[in-house]
């Protein structure tokens, strides 16, 4: 019956945001705020909801094992996975942008800040701000960049409805977090059930079930030929996961961190960040560079079997 609920709620997870996402993009668009920002912005901080609401879910309820899992666990899927994926089924990827020159650092910056606050073995308060600053510092290099991404046409021809919208945005907030409160509590049961560690679980179950978004539009990116969108909501991903995640998750409540315990998978997220710098670098938008990032991924699910 818990593995039934965890489904249904990760479901809940999933289409919550796909409804907050659009209809975030609506207001968006009838503000006039340029396609740039809406596409780094939302887009990434979007599809990182469902970590968002798992999380703090987990801090709440003292399950902050789960909660941190979830953000290394979604980092080494949103790479390895994810971009392995887009690399692998890609016929030819071109950025138009300098990814390397302009967005590599961010894929660095939080994991490092993050290893450093947890030396003393927790995440608190002032560690949450600290993280929430951080993103703040990324969102103004956001708008700043000349970065322009694609909007969707159809979307900016239809009418703006601010009723249609409010009511939506609701039901997506109510899937969003009521699916997160009840991942927890399933995927709690489901570690006991079979004796597995709850960090297993937050760094597999939940982390695979929260990363779907990012997956979802990565991959229809990459088919769309639109490579800028699919690599950058990856690296806007994984930024918004460690400073809004984390960030306010400590701030609901202090956070434990072991380093030597679960270091191995912090390693992997922060060799797996290292190697998209790398990839950015030579342009290495190819089959090979996915199967590389696949074998990294093999690495961590052999490691914690």
């Amino acid at each position: 019956m818990d593995i039934l609920i965890f489904i249904v709620a990760m479901a809940a997870l999933i289409y919550g945001a796909d409804f907050i996402i659009e209809q975030s993009e609506r207001i968006a668009l009838h503000y006039k705020i340029s396609p740039f920002v809406i596409g780094a912005t939302l887009i990434a901080v979007g599809t990182s909801l469902p970590e968002m609401a798992v999380s703090i879910s987990a801090s709440a309820k003292g399950s902050g094992d789960i909660a941190v899992a979830n953000v290394i666990g979604s980092t080494i899927f949103n790479i390895a996975l994810v971009l392995g994926v887009v690399f692998l089924i890609s016929k030819k990827i071109n950025p138009d942008r300098d990814l390397f020159a302009k967005d590599s650092a961010w894929a660095l910056f939080p994991i490092l800040v993050f290893i450093l606050m947890s030396i003393d073995g927790k995440l608190n308060f002032v560690d949450g701000v600290l993280f929430v600053i951080l993103m703040l510092g990324y969102l103004l290099f956001l708008v700043t960049s000349n970065q322009v991404d694609k909007v969707d046409e159809e979307l900016k021809k239809e009418k703006f409805a601010w009723g249609k919208s409010s009511i939506m945005l609701l039901i997506g907030f109510v899937l969003t977090i009521g699916g997160a409160d009840f991942a927890i509590d399933s995927a709690g049961n489901i570690a006991r059930s079979f004796g597995i560690s709850e960090w297993v679980i937050g760094l597999f179950l939940v982390a695979f079930g929260t990363s779907l978004p990012e997956l979802t539009i990565s991959v229809k990116s990459a088919l769309n030929n639109n490579s800028d969108l699919a690599i950058g909501n990856i690296i806007g991903s994984n930024v918004a996961n460690f400073t809004m995640v984390l960030g306010f998750s400590s701030m609901v409540n202090p956070l434990n961190v072991n380093l030597s315990a679960n270091f191995f998978d912090i390693a992997a997220a922060f060799v797996l960040s290292l190697m998209l710098v790398f990839i950015t670098a030579n342009k290495l938008y190819n089959k090979s560079a996915g199967i590389a990032l696949m074998v990294v991924f093999g690495l961590v699910i052999q490691n914690s079997l």
